[in-house]
């Protein structure tokens, strides 16, 4: 099966009784058959997925769309191999593993388009010149400029880096972590502890109003 005979997202036919996951531990050949089993429905995902991103690779054929579609599949199958003891059975568990697949080949598809792209990492805010006209000049210039100065003075330069490259150069954090040699949480750490304080900056400017207590009853 290539990837575009697999567009529906209909379960139905993949897999018929969920128990079979409990197999995926035990030894050969009934491990082996549930980890084939397991690899079928990520593979249904991720052929599904990188075919719904497939703008993001203009130059991409069919192959290539189905090459990346089985690496997703089987890194997806390891991270469900990792992570089996924390389903919880809340929902199906092959509603859960298309999560895997969905989420891997996103990541794929994404490492893919920027493979031979360039991520470079400013420390300085670029300058944008779009002729605003006067009203943007009276009601937003100041908070842009107090904008500005915050992200030149509560920002470390390492948090300038990372929210510019993230927000204004629009690389996928996925693959700045892997080009950093970091994790996506170390990132989004980053990116929030960045938020906290330019929150604090523009609300000690009085360009954001602080936050407000809770009544008490």
């Amino acid at each position: 099966m290539t990837i575009v005979d697999s567009m529906s997202t209909d379960l139905s036919g993949v897999v018929s009784d969920d128990d079979w996951y409990r197999r995926l531990g035990e030894p050969d050949p009934a491990g082996t058959a549930a980890q084939r089993t397991l690899l079928d429905l990520l593979l249904r995902a991720t052929r599904t997925q990188v075919w719904r991103l497939r703008h993001q690779l203009p130059g991409a054929g069919a192959a290539d769309l189905e090459d990346l579609a089985q690496q997703a599949a089987d890194d997806a199958l390891l991270a469900v191999m990792r992570k089996l003891d924390s389903f919880e059975g809340r929902s199906r568990f092959s509603t859960w593993v298309y999560k895997f697949g969905v989420l891997h080949a996103g990541v794929a598809v994404r490492r893919q388009a920027w493979r031979h792209r360039e991520v470079l990492l400013f420390d300085d805010l670029p300058v944008v010149d779009h002729h605003p006209g006067p009203s943007e000049v009276a009601e937003g210039g100041d908070l842009v400029r107090a904008a500005r100065e915050a992200m030149t003075s509560a920002l470390t330069a390492r948090q300038r880096q990372i929210m510019l490259a993230l927000l204004v150069d629009q690389v996928p954090i996925d693959v700045l972590a892997e080009r950093l040699g970091t994790t996506r949480n170390t990132l989004y750490k980053t990116v929030h502890d960045a938020r906290v304080r330019l929150r604090a900056a523009l609300q000690a400017s009085g360009h954001l109003e602080p936050p407000t207590g809770r009544r008490s009853s």
